[in-house]
């Protein structure tokens, strides 16, 4: 296996579980900044981005398009920087972002309130209060965003393969645990895992494509791959479109051939 994500709420020890796994197997290291810098391209800046990411879903409720776009170019940002894989990233729903079928070991880890508590105020210099306001809220705004953008409940187990409790557990025994699952051979990387993985990178940067395109920002169409072949479903303002639309998406790199199964929206009715 050489994807790990690590889902967290603030201050539950995510960080230091992937600091250590990454040492401890030879991996790079990736949390949320790395992926907001990496996704910022053109028209979209580090702080829109981060803002998407940290405010909860009223922010995005406004600008329904931007909400689309942003998902896009982090899932691109994202699919790129864990393409070569053996790589552990800590943030904002990595599993999530990744799609289904992804080769990737999800891992949640958890911890008890009052440790969660102590550690804000260490880092933060906080009040004990301050210190739970502030995970409340922080968690609050990640379970909205998670529920908003793809219609699960963040805290979930059946959405990760492995739940670490720090409650009797130390990070270093989070990690030997980790550690052993990953090198056991029933997770090693095969031609499938690699080939599911290409295509999450293709489909991903046809998506950010068409979403930074000028002529083609404001679709929002369903882009599915397979070996590169580009399989596109949904309903586009006007057939026009489609010949800037292959344009697009044929010199998006790995694309190896393209099929568009798009339909006109039916005229508006004017009262």
């Amino acid at each position: 296996m050489s994807i790990i994500t690590i889902s967290r709420g603030t201050f539950s020890g995510g960080k230091s579980l992937a600091e250590s796994l990454a040492r401890r197997l030879g991996f790079a290291c990736i949390d949320r900044e790395v992926i907001v810098e990496r996704a910022a391209v053109n028209r979209v800046s580090q702080q829109e981005l981060s803002d998407a990411l940290e405010k909860p879903p009223s922010f995005l409720e406004r600008l329904q398009h931007k909400k689309y776009m942003y998902l896009v170019l982090m899932q691109a940002a994202l699919a790129e920087e864990v393409q070569r894989g053996r790589v552990i990233y800590h943030g904002n729903a990595g599993h999530l972002l990744l799609g289904g079928g992804a080769p990737v070991l999800r891992v949640r880890i958890i911890a008890p309130l009052d440790m969660r508590i102590r550690m804000a105020q260490e880092r933060l210099c906080l009040t004990a209060e301050e210190a739970l306001h502030h995970i409340e809220k922080v968690d609050r705004d990640r379970r909205k965003w998670t529920q908003y953008l793809y219609g699960v409940d963040w805290g979930d187990p059946s959405l990760y393969d492995l739940v670490v409790n720090l409650q009797y557990v130390t990070i270093e025994q989070a990690c030997n645990a980790v550690a052993a699952l990953v090198q056991t051979r029933c997770l090693e990387w095969d031609d499938e895992c690699r080939r599911r993985l290409n295509d999450i990178v293709v489909r991903s940067r046809v998506r950010a494509a068409l979403a930074l395109h000028a002529a083609t920002s404001h679709l929002e169409v369903e882009v599915e791959s397979r070996d590169g072949v580009i399989d596109m479903k949904g309903e586009l303002p006007s057939m026009d479109e489609l010949p800037e639309i292959e344009k697009v998406v044929r010199e998006v790199p790995g694309v190896t051939g393209l099929h568009l199964n798009l339909d006109a929206l039916p005229p508006a009715v004017h009262w």
